[in-house]
């Protein structure tokens, strides 16, 4: 089974594993979150990162996902990555996360693709016609 690490801000991570294991009856295993302060060195951030990877990781590989492109959490996966065994997505959001784990019996390429329609198709505006089709269901 593909491990699942999230780097995000503050609590961020540690609530989205909380609402999906709510949506999904279970908190599955070899998941784990790591909360990064504004105070937090990168630097020294990076080790407890490499730890929890070595936790969740069974050998089949770990998709880590942080919250915003760019960002401290972001950049702290970038330093963990390793091609084909160690991959990452930004943008995490409840309906990737979701969609991640319910998909980690795949590999962890076709898990990258998941994660990445996941998100996309999980963020969807409430115009007229979205909302007209709602009701009418």
């Amino acid at each position: 089974m593909i491990g699942i690490l999230i780097i995000t801000h503050g609590e961020f991570g540690k609530s989205l594993l909380d609402c999906a294991a709510h949506m999904l009856g279970t908190t599955p295993p070899q998941i784990a979150s790591l909360a990064i302060s504004s105070k937090d060195d990168p630097a020294k951030v990076l080790p407890s990162a490499k730890k929890l990877l070595d936790q969740v990781n069974s050998g089949q590989g770990v998709l880590v996902l942080s919250d915003m492109y760019g960002a401290t959490p972001c950049n702290i996966v970038t330093k963990i990555l390793q091609p084909g065994s160690i991959e990452g997505v930004a943008g995490v959001n409840l309906p990737m996360l979701v969609r991640v784990m319910t998909y980690r019996h795949e590999s962890l390429s076709v898990l990258v693709e998941k994660a990445v329609s996941g998100g996309r198709e999980g963020v969807v505006s409430f115009d007229r016609e979205t909302c007209a089709r709602y009701e009418e269901n």
